[in-house]
């Protein structure tokens, strides 16, 4: 122990020793009290969990009463609007979300990643599933082996639009369309050296993404997926709760100035529709191995996984398989 030490001075220190105990004391003290209250705070936030999951909002709200870290503080006043109806500008606050915290370094890892996919490639076209606003795509597409021909899915037509506008000077076809029906009308002839997806087909149920992914299998040379990698854990028990809370807990800390905007506006509305009973639900996540296994029952093959960053919700990875288009389709 820490306090062992000031024991072991000589007699004529023992003025010195006195002065050295009591701080010390005074640092193991400080010490005890801040792992309890680790632990004390750590009980709150996993009751609050544990309540959300029952559909107990009151009790939630009663639990993480009074802050004390980022998440309890944000999950606290999120609960309260919930309450009072009070909401936030969903837009700004993903947009602050995703230029600031992790996602800096992310995205520069799975732009790198890309680039160098297209240089091993050399595609001369490209399916982007889920492309949002081409915050992914766009700097990949610096490369000198990026395919002239783009084309895009995306269910959002402001972000649609936004990613048009980045690619001035390709080749692009814009679908305004969700990929369900994108893929499952595919015509016969079309095929894509590449499809890649990131952070977007998590958005898909288990079983909605087994038939699109089997819908596009014939249609693409490479298939690139960008995801990361949860871990398996049941839903909502102690182990899934320890892990949303510690997750959340560090994301947040990732934010300052902009923390409040990015918690009440996204992050706490992501966190509570995974466990409150009846919300709508926005992802699907899995591990990467599930992710493996998905696209070779869906017929890829050569399945490759890579990890590429390190990030506070779990580690970003780079999926990428072969498809099985005939040799005679011509080439979109």
């Amino acid at each position: 122990m820490l306090g062992n030490t000031a024991t072991e001075l000589l007699p004529h220190d023992e003025a010195a020793g006195r002065v050295v105990r009591g701080a010390f004391g005074d640092l193991e003290n400080a010490i005890e009290q801040a792992v309890w209250l680790a632990r004390a705070v750590t009980t709150y936030i996993d009751e609050a969990l544990k309540a959300l999951a029952a559909g107990d909002i009151d009790r939630a709200r009663e639990a993480v009463r009074g802050g004390g870290t980022p998440l309890t503080a944000a999950l606290a006043e999120h609960l309260d609007d919930a309450r009072s109806g009070s909401v936030y500008d969903q837009p700004a606050a993903f947009e602050a979300f995703i230029n600031g915290g992790g996602n800096v370094g992310l995205y520069q890892a799975v732009t790198e990643a890309l680039g160098n996919l297209y240089a091993r490639v050399r595609p001369s076209s490209l399916l982007d599933i889920g492309c949002g606003d081409g915050r992914a795509l766009r700097p990949a597409l610096t490369v000198e082996q990026a395919p002239a021909s783009v084309t895009l899915v995306e269910p959002s037509e402001t972000l649609l639009d936004s990613a048009v506008r980045a690619l001035d000077g390709f080749q692009v076809d814009a679908r305004h369309s969700r990929v369900e029906p994108f893929a499952a009308a595919l015509p016969d002839d079309a095929v894509f050296d590449v499809a890649q997806s990131t952070f977007a087909l998590h958005t898909l149920p288990h079983e909605v993404r087994d038939e699109v992914l089997a819908d596009l299998v014939g249609h693409v040379g490479v298939l690139a997926v960008v995801e990361f990698d949860v871990p398996d854990l049941p839903h909502a028990s102690p182990e899934h709760r320890r892990f949303l809370a510690e997750a959340y807990e560090r994301g947040l800390t990732e934010y300052d100035a902009d923390r409040t905007l990015v918690a009440q506006g996204f992050l706490m509305p992501v966190l509570t529709g995974q466990l409150v009973p009846g919300a709508t639900r926005a992802t699907w996540e899995q591990p990467a191995s599930r992710w493996a296994e998905q696209v070779t029952r869906a017929g890829f093959t050569g399945v490759e996984v890579t990890r590429l960053h390190d990030y506070w919700w779990s580690p970003a990875f780079l999926l990428t398989a072969s498809g099985s288009p005939t040799a005679t389709t011509p080439r979109r």
